[in-house]
């Protein structure tokens, strides 16, 4: 199975378009192109995972004027998009059709393919007790990492293809109840990834 983006190529940046925030502020947080094909036989659904390996482990460290966090601090994943129970004809996703802006407080019913369900991401975590962004972020919410640090963040797009029409989760599900939920009905997996960095010093 292989995937791929018009939206930005493989290992390479990713467009401030697609991302949820840029210098000065908010981004267009427009979902990327995403299409695939040789998907194996007997294939019954796909689940689509969007996961930043990068985050920061320390948050007092974030966003601060005084400091950079270092390449060396540990890290952690950080969800952006989950989606589960894609058709098993669906072999593309366009741009922007998914997410097209941000929305304070978290898209309550995100669109998407027919049938598909969208799970919580982890800006859900990161905006708790915020009276303005406070809510449940539900579909995808793009890039926006600490305008200090400085590693180039990575985004990995991990489409499953499973072998069960529908995953047992709860109707407010995040990643990891989807990855537990998949053990055992795994039937392929295809992953792309794009970069980006608000730290005109960040590197690997």
């Amino acid at each position: 199975m292989r995937i791929h983006s018009d939206s930005f190529a493989n290992g390479k940046p990713i467009p401030a378009e697609y991302a949820m925030g840029q210098a000065g502020g908010f981004a267009g947080n427009r979902n990327p192109h995403l299409a695939w094909d040789e998907a194996p036989a007997g294939t019954r659904s796909f689940a689509l995972l969007c996961i930043d390996p990068d985050a920061p482990t320390v948050p007092e460290t974030v966003g601060r004027d005084d400091l950079e966090i270092p390449v060396e601090q540990p890290r952690a994943d950080f969800i952006h998009w989950t989606m589960i129970d894609i058709a098993a004809d669906v072999r593309r996703i366009e741009a922007g059709s998914c997410s097209d802006g941000v929305t304070p407080k978290g898209k309550r019913n995100p669109p998407g393919p027919p049938g598909a369900r969208q799970g919580l991401n982890d800006y859900t975590g990161w905006f708790a007790g915020d009276a303005q962004m406070g809510g449940d972020y539900y579909g995808y919410d793009g890039p926006y990492p600490p305008f200090n640090d400085l590693r180039t963040h990575r985004y990995f797009f991990r489409l499953f293809a499973l072998d069960v029409e529908k995953l047992e989760v709860p109707g407010r599900f995040t990643a990891a109840q989807v990855l537990r939920a998949m053990q055992g009905h795994v039937l392929g997996e295809a992953l792309a990834h794009g970069t980006y960095s608000l730290n005109a010093k960040a590197r690997s």
